[in-house]
């Protein structure tokens, strides 16, 4: 069974929710990215998402997309984001996601780089300018390789786009809980219960909200409503502070914590 649901169906059963973390692959490095990794999953991560950098990442805020920038820097291209996946694969169990950009995968060749990502131990890809309307044969060839095709819905996703989304995702449905790019914001968006319903009318796959969900409060608030919250730009802000310190990867797990413990309501591992 694919990671990423086998974690999900895990979750149901013990009625948790999980916790989904971004972080930019090769910000600071490639092994910074490796140890990140497993210090976060022993902080109480359920999903990682790895953001393959890119030079034009138009979803992104600029916390983000500084980190791509970094991860520019230092020399991180797809094929080492997947070697590191494998690197982690060697000692992890953790679903990953690669969150990418279709100028990425169309570079390499779609059944290329999806046979390459699944042989590294990849579990999913959210893509983000790839629509279901245009996903043509990447549907067929990410289940072919078992691996899960994640969407994502939006504030202003008609009912009948929130049907064709939830036909073609895998995983679960990625729900943006903002109009606009990643971003840290000061509260969580008040029309999320409606918005939740709205997409579970069309779909029994897991719903995990993000964009904006920056503290345990704010997590604790967005879990009652939904199956899983992501948190990235504060995050990739912690990973931004601690730069090349030795103990970078401990920082972030310490600052990680918290927000499992909101959503999970139990203790983690020190």
């Amino acid at each position: 069974m694919n990671r990423i649901v086998e974690r999900f169906s895990e979750l149901k059963a013990r009625r948790e929710k999980g916790l989904v973390v971004y972080i930019g692959a090769g910000d600071p490095h490639l092994d910074a990215t490796r140890d990140l990794a497993l210090a976060l999953e022993e902080a109480g991560v359920d999903v990682l998402e790895l953001g393959v950098p890119f030079s034009d990442p138009l979803a992104d805020g600029v916390v983000n997309q500084l980190a791509a920038q970094r991860g520019l820097a230092s020399g991180t291209t797809p094929r080492k984001v997947l070697e590191t996946v494998a690197a982690i694969r060697q000692r992890s169990g953790l679903p990953l996601v690669l969150y990418i950009y279709f100028n990425l995968v169309h570079r390499l060749g779609m059944e290329r780089f999806i046979a390459e990502s699944a042989a590294a131990g990849v579990d999913g890809l959210l893509i983000l300018d790839l629509p279901p309307e245009e996903s043509g044969p990447y549907d067929a060839l990410m289940k072919q390789h078992g691996l899960c095709p994640i969407y994502l819905a939006a504030p202003t996703t008609p009912p009948e786009r929130l049907e064709l989304i939830a036909r073609h995702g895998a995983g679960f449905i990625y729900y943006v809980s903002r109009e606009g790019v990643t971003g840290m914001q000061d509260q969580v968006a008040q029309n999320l219960p409606e918005k939740i319903a709205q997409i579970r009318a069309h779909t029994a796959l897991p719903i995990a909200v993000g964009f904006g969900i920056s503290s345990p409060e704010q997590a604790r608030i967005a879990a009652t409503h939904a199956d899983a919250v992501v948190v990235g730009s504060a995050i990739v802000n912690q990973v931004a502070a601690g730069g090349s310190s030795p103990d970078l990867a401990q920082k972030v797990a310490a600052f990680t914590r918290p927000l499992a413990l909101a959503i999970k309501g139990g203790p983690r591992p020190l």
